[in-house]
């Protein structure tokens, strides 16, 4: 039987090569996905480790207290603490750490490095261990810079050069006195880091005389442990947390690997996707190849082989077709993950130098999904022609499905599918964290469902397309009979499809309303002409507003100003405004009350209203950050959303409490309205400032839409895999079903039918086959995305859903071209098939 099962493999090789290139691909994106991940992370965690290796403890402030409650101000690391550290027994020197964010300008005075990754810090003393220079010297004063290499070489800077820069709003131009090198993963990754010396970056970043962090280096024979335990007695336990530099590069590992993690688990999950649809190609293709060698099997039952037999050898031949699926994949795996990586470079991400990294977890990995789908997929195929007696195989009594299996498979896809949109529905009407599971255990069981009803779905749809059908004569009601003559292969050819197009819909419907209700939110909401904001989305100087309202053409501006506060004991953010201007720059919707914020006049959302119980009238006292309490009055409940919520009320009452005011942003209304001319007065007003962004209300929605859009692009490439592999499987069942069908297509050539009318039928079939797996996988997702659009909806007030009718109808082109493209090779094949041999070919 091993002999048989290798044999049968080698004959049918050529019919095998479709599902091995199924397999292969899926399992080339599972390991490519681990190669690539494996690799960033390794270079990131090697890289980070190096930045640790001149601290041997680090000193930071407590953070919690200890019960493990996060502390009410943030404790702050002195002069004093730092002397103090440097005299404890076995330490060497200690080293003050001042960060902050930092946007620094090119030549045209376009920020450089992406806006999260441009930072600042200190540069400690004229000689600073961790930034060795490559040229110049140390900064002194406010008016030097130093600068890492790959800024200046990006951006075209050398020594002498004068720089425009930004920490919080206003523009500064020191010249830069020196260029160094630095491990920094953030400016590996394609980020700037700009150095001030200690008492300037104190000074910009707000820390007057205190540091982030304290880092300690150990004398000769002193151990990590031992400086840790030292500075602990030295130091006040309540305010510092000492860490020693192992447990640092360690957390930063752990870090790395974790954010990696989220990254391989979605590419992973697309790769799933692909191995899913490549199972039913892997169980049409030994399905067919079962019942081609029907009779075969049935003589080795007669002549004393066993069912486990029989099954046994149709899974050893799955078992060598995953071997060498799995083999080769992972030899492409291998190759995806170099190029991805080589990828990140295109699109302007450095990643730091390392090796290829291929774990034997990996090897073991890519193997195991290889020859575990494959004989998973084969399973069935192999057990069903084990059971069909022998007799009964060598009469073809069994190759019709009996009423009873037909009616149980009707009943199962019908329970499963009810179950599904049941489940689907409910999750519709829970809150967003609990839907998501009931969503996503509905989609399952709905897809189970309808894979299941599919045969008896593919009659009645099929059949609609009977009058275009007959437009093409002949072939055309042929293509229609041979497209439901075998509903289960047609239904599994089909469902490859329906998959990757359900999953493309639904991502396609929910970005399409999302957008939608973004722009809906920025119109209804804003009043204001334009939004002044920092690139990172940091805390602005509050010079920024005051040149704003100062600035010619502009009638109303308000900054908004967070400030932290205790209410009935629970901690709350309020956002201070310009009570007088407020309204004309916001259309807040009010449900109780009126927008009226002035004095200890205030206004809530209504989340806030309900959990506290108050409506227009109700007043409260909040206990702000400087120990001091206010009673304030709600003048008015407005519905709340993603840009405005909360509680508002008057800079004029917040700022006084304020230690170190800043702004988040500020909101302006201009005489001339939204323009690029009052833009550029607004850019220049702000000096150019390369930190600061005026954005108007298209500006912020295209901002967001950005992110949908790369997300979505991305999604289109990763499901993309799956379609190819939908593809492989028309392609695969075709070929299988002309020869199949070798002794009828002879026939048909012998009674007539010339060989451009056999291409044509197996075009059309093919095309009907797509488009049929096309409509189901569209209408799937049009209802996923109307579910997820229901759930997001109670989140998001402006939230409607749009259905993209232009790109469904793209989609169902795809599918169409897809039918089309597949069928070239099978259509050819059987034209030129030789009647005569055909005919009489058992």
């Amino acid at each position: 039987m091993f002999r048989t099962a290798l044999r049968n493999v080698l004959a049918h090789k050529a019919r095998l090569l479709m599902t091995v290139l199924a397999v292969m691909l899926g399992v080339a994106f599972v390991s490519g996905t681990l190669v690539f991940t494996n690799t960033i992370s390794d270079a990131y965690q090697k890289s980070s480790a190096k930045g640790f290796d001149r601290v041997d403890v680090a000193v930071q402030p407590e953070y919690q207290d200890s019960k493990g409650n996060q502390v009410g101000r943030t404790p702050e690391l002195t002069q004093a603490l730092l002397e103090k550290a440097a005299k404890v027994p076995g330490a060497a020197s200690v080293t003050g750490v001042v960060t902050g964010f930092t946007a620094v300008a090119d030549k045209d005075g376009k920020l450089v490095g992406g806006d999260w990754q441009s930072a600042g810090g200190n540069y400690w003393g004229t000689e600073d261990p961790r930034y060795p220079l490559v040229s110049g010297h140390a900064p002194r004063g406010k008016d030097e810079v130093l600068i890492d290499s790959a800024t200046a070489k990006r951006a075209g800077y050398q020594v002498g050069d004068t720089v425009r820069l930004s920490v919080d709003g206003p523009v500064l131009t020191p010249v830069i006195s020196g260029i160094f090198t630095t491990d920094d993963g953030n400016v590996a990754a394609g980020g700037s880091l700009t150095l001030f010396d200690t008492p300037t970056a104190q000074a910009l970043f707000g820390k007057k005389g205190t540091y982030d962090e304290i880092d300690v280096q150990a004398a000769p024979g002193t151990s990590q442990a031992a400086l840790k335990a030292e500075l602990d007695k030295a130091l006040p336990a309540k305010l510092v947390d000492t860490t020693t530099g192992e447990q640092l590069a360690d957390d930063q590992a752990e870090l790395i690997a974790s954010s990696m993690s989220s990254l391989k688990q979605g590419l992973l999950v697309f790769a799933g996707i692909a191995l899913f649809v490549g199972t039913f190609i892997i169980a049409n293709t030994f399905t067919m190849l079962v019942a081609q060698r029907t009779r075969e099997l049935a003589l080795l039952r007669a002549v004393g082989a066993s069912r486990r037999q029989v099954t046994r050898s149709v899974l050893i031949e799955a078992f060598a077709v995953g071997t060498v699926a799995g083999v080769t994949g992972l030899a492409a795996g291998v190759g995806i993950g170099a190029g991805l990586r080589s990828l990140l470079g295109s699109f302007g991400a450095s990643v730091p130098d390392g090796p290829l990294v291929i774990s034997p977890g990996t090897v073991v990995a890519a193997l195991a999904v290889g020859i575990l789908i494959t004989m998973l997929a084969a399973w069935l195929p192999g057990r069903r022609a084990a059971k069909i007696p022998p007799v009964a195989a060598m009469s073809s009594v069994h190759a019709k499905a009996t009423t009873k299996s037909l009616v149980l498979r009707n009943t199962l896809g019908a329970l499963f599918a009810a179950a599904g949109v049941a489940v689907v529905l409910v999750g519709t009407t829970m809150d967003t964290d609990s839907g998501q599971g009931a969503m996503g255990l509905g989609a399952v069981l709905l897809i189970i469902g309808v894979f299941v009803l599919t045969p008896l779905l593919s009659r009645p749809l099929i059949a609609a397309a009977a009058p275009l059908l007959r437009a093409f004569g002949v072939s055309g009601k042929l293509a229609r009979q041979n497209s439901v003559r075998n509903p289960r292969r047609t239904a599994a050819t089909a469902s490859a499809l329906m998959i990757g197009l359900t999953l493309i819909t639904g991502m396609t419907v929910m970005a399409g309303s999302l957008q939608k209700s973004i722009d809906k939110m920025a119109s209804s909401a804003i009043r204001a002409d334009y939004v002044v904001s920092m690139a990172n989305r940091g805390p602005l100087s509050p010079d920024v507003a005051k040149k704003i309202a100062a600035s010619d053409g502009v009638t109303a501006s308000s900054p908004l100003r967070n400030g932290e506060s205790r209410i009935d004991g629970g901690t709350e953010f309020l956002t201070g405004v310009d009570g007088a201007s407020i309204r004309e720059l916001t259309d807040l919707k009010v449900t109780d009350g009126s927008f009226g914020v002035g004095g200890t006049r205030v206004v809530v959302d209504e989340d806030r209203a309900k959990e506290y119980g108050w409506s227009a009238g109700s007043r409260f006292t909040a206990h702000f950050e400087d120990g001091k309490a206010q009673r304030l009055t709600v003048a008015g409940v407005y519905e709340g959303n993603e840009m405005l919520n909360g509680i508002i009320l008057d800079n004029k009452v917040l700022t006084p409490h304020l230690s170190d005011p800043a702004d988040m942003q500020v909101m302006v209304k201009t005489a001339d309205g939204a323009s690029d001319g009052v833009k550029d007065r607004l850019e220049k007003t702000l000096g150019a400032n390369p930190a600061i962004k005026v954005q108007d209300k298209q500006d912020i929605s295209n901002e967001i839409a950005k992110s949908f859009t790369l997300v979505l692009n991305m999604v289109y490439g990763l499901l993309g895999m799956a379609v190819i592999v939908a593809v492989l499987g028309v392609i695969n069942t075709l070929a299988m079903s002309v020869f199949e069908r070798a002794q009828e297509i002879g026939m048909l050539r012998a009674i007539g039918l010339d060989r451009r009318a056999v291409k044509r039928m197996v075009r059309l079939e093919s095309l009907v086959i797509s488009l049929f797996g096309g409509v189901l996988g569209i209408g799937l997702g049009v209802f996923f995305g109307w579910a997820a659009g229901e759930l997001l909806g109670a989140k998001m007030p402006t939230y409607e859903l749009v259905l993209p009718w232009g790109r469904m109808a793209v989609f169902l082109l795809l599918a169409g071209t897809v039918g089309v493209l597949a069928a070239l090779w099978p259509a050819r094949r059987a034209a030129r098939l030789n009647m005569l041999a055909a005919i009489k070919a058992e």
